[in-house]
């Protein structure tokens, strides 16, 4: 099987989009947020805000059905996969064109990712491309390209990998893997991330910092009925309150900050909440991490006692119950999750315990950082309310989104982050994505998003044992590999989880199609799907 032509799969995963096709494309969509976009280069943007835009500016190899994490051909037409799973060959579709005009190329392919690997791109997602062979040699700055990837002919790409990598069709599909032109990149010196050239379902048309981005149509873009509307305006500077009025007037399309919990109840029981409200389960963990590289957090003792400080059923009211609590990084819809493991419960004496243990009888001062937008400083306000009661005391920073990002992927800067707004939604389902660029050595790179800085060489070793075991056969077998590494991860304690949070949007009336495609899995608001109702 693993050699077989993959053509058919491209039409088909498309074709899943066939009950929109009786309503026509003509319409503009108007999304609210509070907090600018930090950048759209998709070699760096990797929050949840500029995510689901990376993804409608760009095309990769791999996408997935709209609303669903099912892999399909994209810019490629068609791929093989070799039986020892070490070689990938895709023939790329032909007459792709980029926004600036010129046809993409299997080149454009191969500078992509290895300009994602890059060291000096310092960007946040070299550590998906570890299977690639030449690696180790271009992110040690040992080369200058990836040896492992060939291009005999402009349409054709062969990735060589140096072992096998379960995942390696899923990071092709994600942002990372992205294609871009060279020559904008260099013309746009430095501030590519401003000037995107792509070729995807949209092209951004204007971007005033602090205002507003306009995304139009791409009249060229290779996929039939795809987008489905003529373009969309993000509007910043929206506080959640007044976007929610906004939407409920039919002013605004998608308020993307989500509904402040103050609303929540009040719309969820309202006569219009079945138009307005979608309510889905995504794979996501909210968190606080803690930098194992700052005093006293570098003691394992300090942060098991600050695990065990954390009231999160007080903390899962706050979103008005739209959340689990959790114990470990892993969702529990996720391949590997550990049911039975307990983790560290509620209990503010063992708490205080562990700080005597660690000589901290009286407690500490530290700092915790948080999302600006509602509810992330009230959450923050509870967990400083905990830390106190077993003597550790918090100065909270509410600052902007991309503030708070570039605060954790600075080395010694933030001792403490609390990840909503910015919590961990999976990329791809797929465990060892909870790990890669947020708990492992990988990510504990400048402009990375391994916020606490957290480096275990053994768990490295055992993450790509895991991923190596790419044969179907070895499913359960991996993801029970996959669930040790992570509950042995928290007798370390780099993170407090805190909880499992549900994706809850708020569209206006006249949006039209399927629930899913505002709970994407793979691209949070999938903006190539939605479209007006007529």
């Amino acid at each position: 099987m693993r050699t077989k032509w993959i053509k058919r799969a491209a039409l088909a995963g498309f074709l899943a989009l066939s009950p929109l096709a009786a309503h026509a494309a003509g319409d503009q969509v108007t999304v609210t947020y509070k907090d600018d976009i930090a950048t759209l280069d998709p070699a760096i943007g990797y929050d949840w805000q500029n995510w689901s835009m990376i993804k409608s500016l760009y095309s990769r190899l791999m996408d997935y059905t709209p609303g669903t994490a099912n892999l399909v051909p994209s810019l490629a037409e068609s791929f093989t996969v070799a039986p020892d799973g070490l070689t990938y060959t895709f023939k790329l579709r032909s007459g792709v064109k980029f926004s600036n005009g010129r046809e993409v190329v299997a080149g454009d392919v191969k500078y992509s990712i290895e300009r994602a690997v890059n060291p000096k791109t310092q960007g946040p997602g070299a550590g998906f491309f570890g299977a690639i062979a030449g690696f180790d040699d271009l992110s040690g700055g040992k080369a200058d390209g990836l040896a492992g990837i060939e291009t005999p002919d402009a349409h054709t790409v062969i990735f060589k990998l140096s072992r096998p990598d379960a995942t390696f069709l899923h990071v092709l599909a994600i942002n990372f893997s992205s294609v871009v032109p060279k020559e904008a990149v260099d013309a746009a010196g430095g501030d590519f991330g401003k000037k995107p050239v792509g070729s995807g379902a949209f092209t951004l048309k204007e971007w005033v910092i602090g205002q507003r981005l306009v995304f139009e149509k791409n009249a060229s873009y290779y996929l039939k009925d795809t987008p489905r509307i003529d373009g969309f305006t993000v509007e910043i500077g929206q506080e959640p309150l007044v976007a929610l009025l906004r939407l409920q007037k039919g002013e605004v399309d998608i308020a993307g900050d989500g509904i402040p919990p103050a609303k929540f109840l009040e719309i969820k029981n309202g006569p219009d909440a079945a138009d307005l409200i979608v309510d889905g389960e995504q794979l996501q963990t909210g968190y606080i991490t803690l930098n194992t590289r700052i005093k006293p957090l570098d003691n394992v003792k300090v942060r098991q006692a600050l695990n065990y400080a954390i009231d999160k059923d007080r903390i899962v009211k706050i979103v008005n119950g739209r959340a689990t609590p959790a114990n470990q990084p892993l969702p529990p819809l996720m391949p590997g999750h550990d049911a039975n493991y307990k983790g560290y419960a509620y209990d503010v004496a063992k708490a205080k315990a562990l700080l005597a243990e660690a000589g901290l009888p009286k407690g500490f001062s530290t700092v915790l950082y948080a999302s600006s937008t509602d509810p992330n400083p009230r959450i923050a306000q509870a967990l400083q309310k905990d830390f106190a009661a077993i003597g550790v005391k918090v100065e909270i920073k509410a600052i902007a989104n991309a503030n708070v990002i570039a605060a954790g992927g600075t080395e010694g800067q933030a001792p403490m982050i609390w990840s909503g707004g910015m919590a961990w939604i999976a990329d791809f389902p797929d465990p060892s994505n909870f790990y890669g660029p947020i708990l492992g050595c990988s990510g504990a790179t400048q402009g990375g998003w391994n916020w606490s800085w957290y480096c275990n060489k053994e768990i490295d070793k055992r993450a790509v044992a895991a991923d190596s075991m790419s044969d179907p056969a070895q499913k359960d077998a991996r993801a029970k590999a996959w669930g040790g590494i992570f509950t042995d991860i928290m007798e370390e304690a780099p993170w407090v989880p805190v909880f499992h949070e549900r994706r809850v949007v708020a569209k206006s009336k006249r949006m039209g199609g399927p629930g899913e495609i505002y709970i994407d899995p793979t691209r949070v608001i999938n903006y190539d799907a939605i479209f007006v109702k007529h």
